[in-house]
């Protein structure tokens, strides 16, 4: 137990989120429970993990989730491990909870993607078919998010490209997708500043400066592809031709890295398998599951084709991490609560108030 890599995680106490600033002490070490010097809350070891009032041990709890997170259906474990099947399912959601909070905590960014290449996939759940929206960093492999929606409509794409914006810095992009027109419009709507004029009103947007789109549109006859059409959207020839080259190397224009993580996730995720009976009931498990093994495959699964000499995680690729991590790493990971704002009130702030400020807000 290190109080010094440890902070508080009650909503209301002043020193939330902060790590290492000598308010956390060892409340009980056979309990495993902390104690906040300024709010005077204890807490456990286990608070804002998937371990947490969890009485199953640690190990199995891992080794389960890392069946559900390569594929194994959930009616599988629940005869190998004679587990209730309502237990099985809360794990996953608790899993899925915590990989979407590590994601959107460490992954979600600003930083020179390059390229990316965004798609969807048709997938069958009990009463319907619901789509599922993916997009990827093409030089480092990394997951970059994705969303859930019962529609292929501009909603789904938008939200898709809103979680591509949060993980992009200003730099130059290329953007490749399938021959869905939302793409278009949802990519130029939302890489957009505001521009502070000083006016009252709504400030003006200005569109990000060389942000490329390119279409990739594959045509079928009789269940078989008889041609490709490469499209360029936005840009030049020149830029697209230089962002390509500088994230992928030799090629041409493609998706065929996004539909490579697809054919990842159908195999690790058991209701995205084609023909099989494992369907979600729904569309949360799905959401879930997704970020499950998203977060399994950024932290925890080495890359073959990244160019490193140790086995590389595209986490470890981007810059995220600097080694590949265990399951237990992955689900026992704390993240830090957003740090305390002091509430607004009328009139002069009270001495302690103002000592609190000075503490936590400086």
């Amino acid at each position: 137990m290190d109080p010094t890599t440890t902070f508080c995680p009650n909503g209301a106490c002043p020193a939330r989120g902060h790590i290492g600033q000598g308010n956390i002490g060892i409340h009980s070490r056979k309990d495993r429970r902390f104690i906040c010097t300024q709010c005077c809350k204890t807490f456990s070891a286990t608070t804002g993990t998937v371990f947490y009032r969890l009485r199953t041990s640690a190990e199995t709890v891992v080794l389960v989730v890392t069946l559900l997170a390569h594929g194994c259906p959930v009616q599988a474990i629940v005869a190998a491990f004679g587990f209730d099947e309502r237990t099985v399912a809360e794990w996953w959601a608790r899993s899925g909870r915590h990989g979407q909070a590590v994601h959107e905590y460490l992954v979600e960014h600003p930083r020179d993607l390059g390229q990316v290449q965004a798609d969807e996939i048709r997938v069958k759940k009990q009463g319907g078919i619901v789509w599922m929206a993916l997009a990827m960093m093409v030089k480092t492999r990394l997951w970059l998010g994705g969303e859930v929606s019962e529609q292929r409509d501009m909603p789904l794409i938008r939200r898709l490209i809103e979680r591509v914006r949060r993980c992009a810095s200003p730099r130059p992009l290329l953007v490749c997708t399938d021959g869905l027109c939302s793409y278009i419009r949802a990519i130029r709507e939302t890489f957009r500043d505001p521009v502070q004029a000083g006016a009252p009103g709504r400030p003006r947007l200005r569109p990000w400066r060389n942000v490329c789109i390119a279409q990739v549109v594959k045509r079928y006859a009789q269940r078989r592809m008889v041609e490709v059409e490469r499209r360029i959207v936005d840009g030049t020839p020149a830029h697209v031709e230089m962002l390509r080259r500088r994230s992928q190397g030799d090629g041409v224009i493609n998706t065929a890295y996004i539909e490579r993580l697809n054919a990842t996730f159908r195999e690790r995720l058991a209701p995205l398998a084609r023909r099989c009976r494992a369907l979600a009931r729904h569309t949360l498990t799905l959401h879930e599951g997704m970020f499950l093994v998203g977060t399994v495959y950024n932290f925890c699964t080495p890359h073959e084709s990244l160019p490193h000499a140790q086995k590389t995680t595209p986490a470890m690729a981007a810059g995220i991490t600097d080694h590949c991590w265990t399951m237990h790493e992955l689900l026992s990971f704390h993240v830090p609560l957003s740090l305390w704002v002091p509430p607004k009130r009328r009139g002069r702030p009270s001495r302690t108030l103002q000592r609190l400020i000075e503490r936590w807000c400086s």
